[in-house]
């Protein structure tokens, strides 16, 4: 609204009365889009997401990334790159205005304060919907035909949207307190790289009761786990609902700040709010709460939310310690397995059967069987999880003389040198008794890298998008110069 009139609460071209936030809003948005800032942030996130998606999926080749944990990989990147741009425009919204000297106009004019953050508010908010929706051919690639798209799309949408609400309305919150666009800006990025960089640590950094309990206080960090959890481990979503209450509460409280305190506080001058400290008799009995309810929250294990059951463990005398349970009575069970070795690239599978048979004088226990995958080189351990869609399976008591057979299926993750051997594990009679597990003969798979030079088809959607946006902004941009030299020709005349 820089170089444009106040907004009035009349539309010359209905004669009505409309309300000043959607005039606000109005202006805004023709201001922001045919200007040329939002397609500049729009082509920006394109490009980030296209050179993502093309990295992943590099590594997905050599990897084998599944399709779930590549379709959480991008939807975190949109998520983190989309309120990046609620964020700058909201920090930008009030105190650029301070610097243009177009604020005061506005604060002269009889119109509620709280209208003209409204309206500012959903322009700021407006390139987010059309960011998700640029997104959505990337997930459609990423997920490979995979069911788990549906459930991103709408996790993605919903959480993603609370996120992008509340990171714009703290844009607009610093930016009213701002007297200076630099600053303005300068606290929202810093705040903001705060917030991102634990979403991008790895494994063991967030683990522990005090991990858990920090991932939940960060809006980001607990919506990219609670995403993680839901598309990549198929936990129930209710049993997450920890990791995803800051964002609620952040979605909530922000909005509420901005519209009920700052908003009709706005002044001319970007003076930060001044808290009054609040009497000594209550700082004692609050600060008793506060320290019971982090101290209840930090000891509460938060394992439940992440979906580990809480395991406890007996304490045992080590003076007089029990004696051995026995062994389970000995059954002589057998488990053969029809490939030793396999050579084979990343993105093969391997399918193989194996048989237990039974041969002993009586009906063996009900047994599972599982599958065990273990890396001879140098690297990380293997995680059977990602290399076999089915790592148990089990099996009804079995008579005398006989045999089942179980087909298996193995997915070359990681390029390296492998050993799958399956384990035969017979139900215990009982608490007091235990029994011996039965190993089968292993399966040596050699694997190979090997790369695609279109990773995944994604080729086209990454040069395509960002190449199409880019000529849709040139287009806007050359109408709008346009628009504004034919009133300038015609005045002339």
């Amino acid at each position: 609204m820089s170089n444009q009139v106040a907004p009035t609460n009349h539309d010359e071209r209905s004669g009505s009365l409309l309300p000043v936030w959607w005039l606000v809003f109005r202006q805004e948005l023709v201001e922001l889009w045919t200007g040329g800032r939002v397609f500049f942030l729009l082509i920006l996130f394109t490009v980030l997401i296209s050179v993502t998606s093309i990295m992943r999926e590099v590594e997905s080749q050599i990897s084998l990334i599944p399709p779930p944990e590549m379709v959480f990989l991008t939807l975190q990147s949109i998520i983190s790159f989309g309120l990046f741009i609620g964020l700058i425009i909201g920090a930008d919204s009030i105190s650029g205005e301070r610097e243009r000297a177009t604020l005061e106009p506005l604060l002269l004019t009889p119109t509620n304060r709280r209208q003209l953050v409204f309206g500012k508010f959903l322009a700021a908010l407006s390139p987010w919907p059309i960011a998700m929706l640029l997104s959505i051919p990337y997930l459609v690639f990423m997920s490979q035909g995979d069911e788990v798209l549906g459930q991103a799309l709408l996790l993605g949408s919903i959480v993603g949207t609370m996120l992008a609400v509340a990171f714009t309305g703290f844009g607009m919150l610093v930016s009213i307190w701002s007297n200076s666009n630099k600053i303005s800006l300068f606290v929202c990025l810093l705040v903001y790289v705060i917030l991102l960089i634990p979403t991008q640590f790895i494994g063991q950094a967030q683990k522990g009761d005090l991990g858990f309990f920090v991932q939940q206080l960060n809006p980001m960090q607990g919506s990219s786990s609670f995403l993680e959890y839901v598309l990549v481990n198929n936990r129930p979503i209710e049993e997450q609902s920890a990791f995803i209450i800051a964002t609620i509460l952040s979605f909530i409280i922000v909005p509420l700040l901005l519209f009920v305190y700052a908003a009709p506080r706005l002044a001319l001058e970007g003076d930060a709010p001044r808290f009054t400290l609040p009497r000594r008799r209550t700082v004692a009995p609050a600060l008793l709460v506060l320290a019971l309810v982090l101290g209840s929250a930090i000891t509460i294990p938060p394992l439940q939310a992440s979906g580990k059951a809480n395991v406890s463990f007996a304490h045992v005398s080590h003076e007089n310690p029990p004696a051995a349970p026995p062994l389970q009575s000995e059954q002589a069970i057998e488990i053969a397995i029809d490939t030793e070795y396999q050579t084979l690239k990343t993105g093969d599978a391997v399918e193989f059967n194996t048989v237990v048979t039974n041969n002993g004088e009586q009906e063996s226990p009900r047994m599972l069987v599982a599958m065990n995958i273990i890396n001879l080189g140098k690297g990380d351990p293997v995680d059977p999880e990602d290399w076999s869609p089915e790592r148990t399976q089990e099996i009804e008591p079995i008579p005398p003389g006989e045999s089942v057979e179980q087909a298996w299926e193995v997915d070359a993750i990681l390029a390296g040198n492998y050993m799958v051997y399956m384990t035969v594990v017979p139900e215990p009679d009982g608490p007091d008794s235990t029994s011996q597990p039965i190993s089968s003969p292993g399966i040596h798979l050699t694997v190979e890298s090997f790369v695609r030079t279109n990773p995944g088809g994604v080729m086209p959607i990454a040069i395509g998008i960002p190449a199409a946006l880019i000529a849709l902004t040139l287009f806007v941009r050359k109408r709008a110069r346009r628009s504004s030299a034919t009133p300038a020709s015609q005045s002339d005349e």
